[in-house]
């Protein structure tokens, strides 16, 4: 990731692309819309309603009073009205030019098919195109997106051609070398010492690009494929899921070395020094790495000879977070195998039980994610413990194992100690609690683990309340719209585990904030709807010319976080509704869809399977 703390219509409608080309370079611009300034807007969820579900729409305007008495009409595909209804209650104002928000109720609305919203009365304006469809076939749809994206991701030989054009890329990964800690400056940009070779070569090709850059990290890519799990156990086998899970899977396993008891952290660097360029100071297809002519001493001898990091000295404790969240997608593994390849799913077991039996659990200090640590900032580590010990227990039930009731135990402790601490949060690659307690609810009741669950959603439900557009996720930091899509999971995971549907239309409130019903009428999944991001800060992307289907972007962030834009001389220029955005920018937030934008629309590996376990949940 570049830095991490972290299509529209023909031109007569609101959203239109218009394509210039010079100089070889295709940009996207928005025509101008000879209307007046702040039309009144609707605000839908672009991707698609459940045909049972609840649905809520949202009007935006800056006429209270013409709002206050309009009505509207959903119309089908031949322009017939399937239903009519009055603008609902004002839900608060946005922004100086768009003081007033309403609801429009839609659930009455149940037939499948494809509909839009048109205002009547004293207000005029009409909603994007959306769907509203059986859950299974819209979240499958979505969920298939989503693996997509993830095959655009792989790194190594084993590439996918027909996604992005991709090529195989960083065959050096097979012979890499191992380095020391790297130690930083305070700010986390520039190193203090030169790297320390310490041994090697390990093979650690293949994986995942962790976001738009190319760089791999243990921590991200066992959150990523440990939802990847999930989302196969609970709604069978989408398109490539299998497939891609289990790549996530080689690659991790690659980063364990369980003869000496070594895990691998990181391969690449995303900040240097003076001396070298790291994979942040390049803007490239992944294959022209392996293109280089380098030496050693060469600035660009770390691009290719890409250096590899470890999370513990051989043999030593594993920081918690990194030996919890990998034996507990180890034991994922060992899960998914143990009724079709019950021999193969006890090695799993062994190495996650290896892993999770080497945890640093009297750890103080900082936690390993990445390095600089700033890249995936980290605190609480008691839920990754639970989370091992849950699917420890679970695969080991599975297998008929002894030592089932002894995880079963550990895990119900490190909940107890989760729960105690001043680090607890929601669904993210940060905290991966919502996973672990329901799991541990499929063992045994647990009224704690009840309890937090709805501790996280209630307190997405606070937000939501006091937000004109029913955000339960702060939208003026980063991780926006994986945090909503976490808030979805977590609401599907808790009605499950405990048969309370109480959080279903607060779940699809969030859902539809992630997909359209937002102040900026965009979906923040490309691909998705009419409206999406059209720029991502994506190296391969932007340099073939190729649509990112399926990707998840962190969608709005504070506006003065945007103050600087990422550019590169081979970057190619790329900005898409800018002046468009900038009038719904509200409340402290900013979004901007730019491809130097990588605080808004750098797509990355969490963010995508967080969305796509939420898609499989609701599905399931």
């Amino acid at each position: 990731m570049f830095a991490k703390a972290r299509r529209p219509r023909a031109a007569s409608v609101t959203l239109a692309t218009a394509v210039l080309i010079g100089s070889g370079a295709v940009w996207y611009a928005l025509p101008s819309r000879g209307v007046e300034a702040h039309p009144v807007v609707v605000r839908v969820n672009q991707a698609g309603y459940l045909t049972g579900g609840s649905k809520e729409a949202f009007v935006m305007g800056g006429d209270d009073d013409a709002l206050a008495s309009a009505g509207f009409q959903v119309v089908d595909e031949s322009g017939r009205t399937v239903l009519s209804g009055r603008t609902g209650p004002r839900t608060g104002g946005w922004n100086a030019a768009y003081d007033t928000v309403r609801t429009l109720d839609l659930t009455a609305l149940t037939a499948p098919g494809t509909y839009r919203v048109e205002l009547t009365g004293a207000a005029n304006g009409t909603s994007p195109h959306f769907k509203v469809a059986p859950s299974g076939e819209l979240m499958r749809g979505l969920a298939a997106e989503n693996v997509r994206f993830f095959q655009a991701q792989r790194d190594g030989a084993d590439v996918v051609p027909d996604v992005l054009e991709r090529k195989p890329s960083h065959l050096a990964d097979r012979e890499a070398t191992v380095y020391a800690t790297p130690r930083y400056n305070d700010e986390g940009t520039e190193l203090t010492e030169p790297l320390r070779r310490v041994s090697g070569p390990v093979d650690v090709s293949g994986g995942w690009f962790d976001a738009g850059d190319f760089l791999k990290f243990t921590h991200t890519a066992s959150y990523s494929a440990a939802q990847l799990l999930l989302a196969q156990r609970s709604f069978g086998d989408v398109p490539g899921l299998s497939a891609e899970a289990r790549h996530g899977l080689a690659w991790l396993d690659r980063m364990w070395d369980a003869r000496t008891g070594t895990l691998y952290a990181q391969v690449g660097i995303g900040a240097g020094s003076k001396e070298f360029r790291s994979d942040h100071d390049v803007w490239r297809l992944p294959e022209a790495d392996d293109a280089l002519d380098v030496r050693e001493g060469d600035p660009d001898h770390t691009i290719k000879h890409r250096p590899v990091f470890r999370a513990n000295e051989p043999g030593r404790p594993i920081s918690p977070n990194l030996a919890g969240r990998v034996a507990g997608t180890f034991a994922l593994a060992a899960q998914a195998d143990a009724k079709g390849n019950p021999e193969r799913a006890r090695r799993w077991l062994e190495k996650a039980a290896a892993v999770y039996g080497q945890a640093d659990t009297g750890h103080s200090g900082e936690l390993v994610t990445a390095f600089p640590h700033g890249f995936y900032p980290e605190e609480s580590w008691q839920d990754d413990m639970e989370f091992g010990a849950v699917e420890l227990a679970l695969a080991a039930r599975q297998l008929d194992e002894s030592r089932a009731g002894g995880w079963q135990r550990e895990a119900g402790e490190w909940a107890r100690k989760y729960i105690a601490s001043d680090a607890r949060g929601t669904l993210g690659v940060a905290d991966v609690s919502a996973l672990a307690h329901a799991d541990l609810l499929r063992l045994a009741p647990s009224g704690a683990a009840v309890a937090d669950l709805r501790r996280q959603l209630s307190d997405g439900e606070s937000r939501a309340a006091k937000d004109p557009f029913r955000a339960g996720a702060v939208y003026t930091d980063f991780d926006a719209v994986p945090h909503t899509f976490g808030l979805v999971a977590t609401a599907r995971l808790y009605a499950k585990a405990t048969g309370d549907h109480r959080y279903d239309a607060f779940a699809e409130r969030q859902r539809g904030w992630a997909l359209g019903a937002n102040a900026w009428g965009t979906g923040f999944m490309v691909g998705a709807g009419e409206t999406y991001p059209h720029c991502p800060e994506h190296q391969a992307a932007n340099l073939t010319g190729t649509p990112l289907r399926g990707a998840v972007v962190n969608g709005p962030n504070a506006a003065a976080k945007l103050s600087e834009l990422n550019s590169f001389d081979t970057m190619r220029p790329c900005a898409y509704g800018t002046d468009t955005w900038k009038r719904f920018d509200g409340k402290g937030a900013r979004y901007l869809d730019h491809v130097g934008a990588w605080q808004t629309v750098e797509p990355a590996d969490d963010f995508t399977s967080t969305a796509l376990l939420a898609f499989a949940l609701t599905a399931g």
